[in-house]
């Protein structure tokens, strides 16, 4: 299982990499795994504000659906415009193109693992 040190995480397995005060957010390896073949991936509008650990989205695989939980409270700035027609991504490269939202952080993530603390979760 791919966990990458540069990159924190959620108990919900999401993965989140911070970018001058935005965070780019996807779903982990272990996640995309578990779910098996993702089929749709619904997405917020950009501009919505989020709270941290408050659902965005949703990840419909062949097997179930998914909630997705934001790592930070912020504002969507972007979403993955790839995902709407290649859904698949988020398992061929989950921590590249399968990234799922960018979000403009406007406090401070409480909950996030190390890439370690995340591996001992999933073990």
């Amino acid at each position: 299982m791919n966990i990458p040190s540069e990159l924190k995480y959620t108990k919900s397995h999401e993965w989140v990499r911070f970018e001058d005060g935005v965070a780019v957010v996807g779903i982990t390896d272990f996640a995309q795994s578990e779910l098996g073949d993702v089929v749709y991936v619904e997405l917020p509008e950009v501009g919505r504000e989020l709270s941290e650990d408050e659902a965005f989205g949703t990840v419909e695989s062949v097997k179930t659906v998914s909630e997705l939980i934001s790592p930070v409270p912020g504002k969507v700035v972007e979403v993955n415009p790839a995902l709407a027609d290649k859904p698949e991504l988020v398992n061929s490269d989950p921590y590249g193109e399968g990234w799922m939202v960018k979000i403009a952080v406007s406090g401070e993530a409480q909950g996030l693992l190390s890439a370690d603390e995340y591996a001992a979760i999933t073990e």
